[in-house]
């Protein structure tokens, strides 16, 4: 990966992340896990507060990923609105509701990555 493509992947998942605390997501974590993980280079975690607006915060934070140039790969979870998974390759997105935010724990899991704030 290039400089530019980083900076452009990192810009995409702090702009993901000022996204999601507009729209009122909570405990928002944003995970460096360049060197750390072999399939990505950041996580951004959020609680969503309902389905209806977990997938809103989502279709949004696609429509920011179009804009700057990235595409989705895959997308998890959409219509049950418990966990949302959005796979850009370089950023993976995950909008939990608060239960399974708790039960999967994602930062005790990716507990030395650093955390960048947005």
């Amino acid at each position: 990966m290039t400089d530019s493509e980083n900076t452009n992947t990192r810009e995409f998942a702090l702009a993901a992340a000022k996204l999601a605390a507009e729209r009122h997501c909570t405990d928002i974590v944003v995970l460096d896990l360049r060197g750390k993980s072999p399939a990505t280079d950041y996580f951004l975690i959020a609680t969503g507060t309902s389905g209806r607006q977990m997938r809103t915060v989502c279709d949004e934070i696609n429509r920011t990923a179009r804009d700057h140039g990235i595409k989705r790969f895959g997308r998890a979870g959409y219509e049950q609105g418990r966990w949302i998974l959005l796979d850009y390759i370089d950023v993976v997105v995950h909008i939990f509701d608060a239960e399974y935010r708790e039960y999967y724990d994602l930062e005790l899991l990716w507990g030395d990555a650093e955390r960048i704030d947005y």
